[in-house]
């Protein structure tokens, strides 16, 4: 009988280079109270469960993925732009060929793909942490479905990379702070606010951006069922934070504006991953003052597109949490002088949205009722998904209020 030979423990540098301790300072809430009272709530967790999907049986992970195809098939402003930087005298994409240009392309898809790994394993663990914290038990439950969605967004988007595409990007320094910074919070509702509101706006952004531009079967497919997850998580936000900022003194509230401010103006400006660069044979600090000029010379705004999805999806979150006219409208005042202003009915414009169906008994949120229900169709204008357009009728207090659900047409 051959022995099993055990593995040596590995290396402390190999641990410290794989784990990353992060020190939570929030106080765990065990409840006595299980009622289940807060209508809205229970009708998103049941159909949350009826809604999970297997990453195994329900995607086909036996097609094939051609990288350079992948990217040849998609509109790439970066790439655009890049193309004409090389042009410019003294760029150092002076002597790049095509073969380079598209192995950008795919180092940039990469680095994408790779952020949104790290999100989703970020966002897993924050709504792990609201499982703990939240002092509803009706928020526990949801929570802990949008722990499991956001555990299976990680693994596809992890699988996606390791299986079609290659080696992940680490974690942009960005996204690595803003939820570095909400899992150490100790206010259980700066972790709703940060994930539901902010980051779940800009991955939906950033997720309807790739999800418009690309043809390859497999990833569109995954795309849509993890925005379809996405929307009720925006959904959870809205309805619990409308609850509990009702509550809230103008000095707290204060402190969740200033939240809102520093995550949206204070780091609007957002490096690309510097190693794609680095992959390239140069580096960002290099390729930067010609990618600027190119993007002027072809009055390009490389972030323009993307910034107004995202802005378009949290402004009008923020509007329902009343959080725009809190302390005399002081978040008004500065997102207003920033140029957000523009933003705060977009989810009410009737260029870019469709009526699907009211919804009723919505008293529990003010003064809307919850986040759009997004619906994302492809080019063709046919669409690809309407995730749950009845999910949130609720029974949570009595109200008048009718409210009609707007779905996105551009994502």
């Amino acid at each position: 009988m051959v022995a099993e030979v055990t593995p040596p423990l590995p290396a402390r540098q190999d641990v410290e280079a794989s784990v990353q301790v992060i020190h939570d300072n929030a106080e765990r809430l065990f409840l006595w109270d299980y009622e289940r009272d807060r209508g809205q709530l229970v009708t998103l967790y049941n159909k949350a469960m009826g809604s999970q999907w297997n990453s195994v049986k329900d995607l086909d992970w036996s097609i094939e993925v051609d990288p350079e195809r992948l990217v040849a098939e998609q509109e790439s402003p970066i790439l655009d732009v890049a193309r004409v930087a090389g042009t410019l005298p003294g760029s150092p994409m002076a002597k790049w060929s095509e073969k380079e240009y598209s192995q950008l392309g795919i180092e940039f898809f990469k680095a994408n793909l790779s952020q949104f790994m790290h999100g989703e394993q970020g966002a897993m663990m924050t709504a792990a942490k609201i499982v703990e914290t939240v002092p509803w038990i009706d928020a526990k439950y949801y929570a802990s479905t949008q722990t499991m969605d956001e555990a299976r967004h990680t693994e596809v988007f992890a699988k996606y990379l390791r299986t079609k595409l290659g080696d992940a990007y680490p974690m942009s320094p960005f996204l690595k702070a803003q939820i570095w910074g909400l899992l150490e919070d100790p206010r259980w509702d700066i972790a709703y606010l940060g994930m539901q509101i902010v980051i779940e706006s800009l991955a939906l952004a950033a997720f309807g951006d790739m999800l418009r531009r690309i043809k390859e079967p497999l990833l569109k497919k995954l795309l849509r069922y993890v925005m379809s997850d996405e929307a009720r998580h925006v959904a959870f936000g809205v309805l619990t934070l409308s609850e509990y900022y009702g509550d809230l003194s103008e000095a707290e509230l204060l402190e969740r504006q200033e939240f809102l401010v520093d995550a949206t103006l204070n780091q609007r400006a957002r490096a690309t991953t510097p190693e794609v660069w680095d992959r390239l044979g140069t580096t960002g600090e290099a390729v930067l003052p010609f990618l600027l000029q190119a993007a002027e010379q072809m009055k390009t705004n490389l972030m323009g597109g993307f910034a107004r999805g995202f802005f378009a999806k949290l402004v009008p979150n923020v509007r329902k949490l009343g959080l725009l006219d809190a302390n005399n409208g002081w978040l008004r005042q500065r997102w207003g002088e920033a140029g957000l202003l523009e933003f705060e009915f977009a989810d009410d414009t009737g260029s870019s949205t469709r009526r699907v169906r009211p919804f009723r008994s919505c008293g529990a949120v003010r003064p809307g009722c919850v986040a759009s229900v997004l619906a994302v169709r492809d080019p063709s204008g046919e669409p690809e998904f309407e995730p749950f357009p009845s999910a949130l009728r609720g029974t949570r207090h009595d109200s008048n209020v009718h409210e009609t659900v707007r779905v996105s047409r551009h994502l």
